[in-house]
């Protein structure tokens, strides 16, 4: 098949809302390429947005000059697949510069249309509603399977791709094969969010059991014998990275195990690190000169040739309270007390850390699930910060200015200091206000993929945190930023200063 088939299904799905569209849309460009496991498999990780291959070096900074597009459409998936994976191989001296001209090579054979997919697809930014739900959906309508049975796998196997294939070559048989396998990650289970522990409380029945949200990175660990890995929530392997962490579970009194746990970099009086101290071990292969992490389990899904995924929460953590001490246990409550909840929450920011976590005692362990059994507490931080420049939106916001950036007022300049981008929160009206808004205030017109625009919107913006960076010039940027409204009641001059930013900053 032709990667001009995929594009053209890509831009097809992103053009429409309609949930059940996208699905039939996904399944009738996968049973064209059925016969095929390998072609499944990559068709599956394009339209999600990911390679096969995760990481190839190439980004937004290596798109910005192309070639010109091919008349005729000549690329196929496999071809694709495969100059994808070389370009990945390339390493060494001169590195850069063959990267750039294999990617350069790719473009000259690939049509205008093409090109769009491939650039979006390799920035980052192929944003076209097909998440996973969506994607498993279409999987199990085009293999003739149920939805129920492509979840399942996928779940087990933490790899869609993987899954789909399997599902339209061989059928539910081969859907059997994914189980549980201590050395094999699954997806972990996500949460829902609540706006306060009483709404959590409300949310699951009454009754919840709490635990510490750590700032930390959340690790699945598996032990076999005297075989240990750990792996990422996106299910890459870092176990070289983290010693200790393979030392506190080989301490454990249980020879094969898969665990739910918390790494984290703590400081001699327990509280924690900023994120980025802990984030640093995971990227670094020379481990002389950083900071030791601990490490604390949170939930037990295999010990000892015992499957819990399916058990309710309190029964797994009976099982982890069996062979986790409780000094290296997320601390936790069960309460159905909204004072004691609120209590515990209280305690737990106190301490340093995110807020937390509220679960079902009844819920089993939904991999590869944004589940109602969990739910997150967090309070919002929030500032007004003014809009620097917006990028014209891909996918479904085609046409539409999406993207902000975001700055502080810096009083000493009178400019202002650049903290991030984000294109979150924003409603089909607000983007359609804000199109017209920015145009408005556009200072060389609006032909660049980046339009710079007069400083003078104020937006208000909710966040999770700031941490520290390298890529703006004051050094810090905003997690998990979104927009909450625009302050037209505001001047930019009332706007927060980069001060106060960094007063939140260092306050951590």
């Amino acid at each position: 098949m032709l990667l001009a088939d995929v594009a053209a299904a890509s831009a097809e799905v992103a053009a429409t809302s309609a949930r059940l569209a996208k699905i039939n849309r996904i399944a009738t460009l996968l049973s064209a390429v059925a016969d095929d496991a390998r072609s499944v498999a990559v068709t599956v990780s394009w339209l999600s947005g990911e390679l096969p291959q995760r990481q190839i070096g190439v980004g937004w900074a290596a798109l910005r000059s192309l070639p010109p597009p091919a008349s005729t459409a000549t690329l196929t998936i496999a071809e694709v697949d495969a100059r994808f994976t070389r370009i990945g191989q390339v390493a060494g001296k001169g590195s850069q510069a063959l990267r750039a001209g294999l990617v350069a090579e790719l473009f000259s054979t690939a049509t205008a249309g093409e090109q769009t997919f491939l650039r979006r697809l390799l920035g980052g930014e192929l944003r076209q509603g097909a998440l996973v739900g969506v994607m498993a959906d279409a999987v199990a309508k085009s293999a003739g399977v149920p939805a129920a049975e492509i979840r399942r796998a996928a779940m087990l196997a933490g790899d869609l791709p993987s899954v789909a294939a399997a599902a339209l070559i061989g059928g539910s048989s081969a859907l059997a094969e994914f189980r549980l396998q201590v050395g094999r990650p699954v997806g972990p289970m996500l949460a829902q969010t609540a706006t306060s522990v009483s709404d959590a409380l409300e949310r699951l029945g009454g009754t919840a059991i709490l635990e510490a949200k750590l700032d930390g990175a959340r690790v699945q660990i598996h032990r076999s014998g005297s075989a240990v890995s750990i792996y990422t929530r996106s299910l890459d392997d870092v176990t070289a990275r983290l010693p200790e962490v393979v030392a506190a579970t080989l301490a454990l009194p249980a020879t094969d195990l898969i665990a739910d746990a918390e790494a984290i970099a703590l400081r001699p009086d327990g509280r924690p690190h900023r994120f980025q101290v802990t984030a640093a071990r995971f990227g670094r292969k020379n481990l002389t000169d950083v900071e030791d992490l601990s490490v604390f389990f949170f939930d037990l899904l295999h010990v000892d040739g015992r499957d819990l995924l399916d058990l309710p929460t309190s029964e797994r953590f009976a099982a982890l309270d069996a062979i986790v001490p409780a000094a290296a246990r997320v601390d936790r409550l069960s309460t159905a007390d909204p004072g004691a909840a609120a209590e515990f929450l209280n305690r737990t920011l106190a301490a340093g850390h995110e807020g937390v976590m509220a679960k079902s005692p009844a819920a089993p362990y939904e991999a590869g699930r944004r589940g109602s059994g969990w739910l997150k507490v967090k309070p919002v931080h929030t500032l007004d910060l003014v809009v620097l420049a917006v990028e014209w939106g891909s996918g479904r916001r085609t046409g539409k200015l999406s993207n902000i950036h975001l700055g502080a007022r810096d009083p000493a300049t009178g400019g202002f200091v650049m903290l991030g981008k984000t294109f979150k929160g924003m409603t089909d009206a607000m983007l359609d206000w804000q199109t017209e808004r920015f145009t408005e205030l556009a200072v060389d017109g609006t032909e660049g993929y980046v339009v710079q625009v007069r400083p003078e919107q104020v937006v208000e913006i909710a966040f999770d945190g700031i941490q520290g960076s390298t890529r703006y010039p004051g050094g810090m940027a905003l997690r998990f930023a979104r927009v909450l409204r625009y302050r037209d009641d505001k001047t930019p001059a009332e706007a927060d200063t980069v001060d106060t930013v960094r007063a939140l900053y260092e306050s951590h």
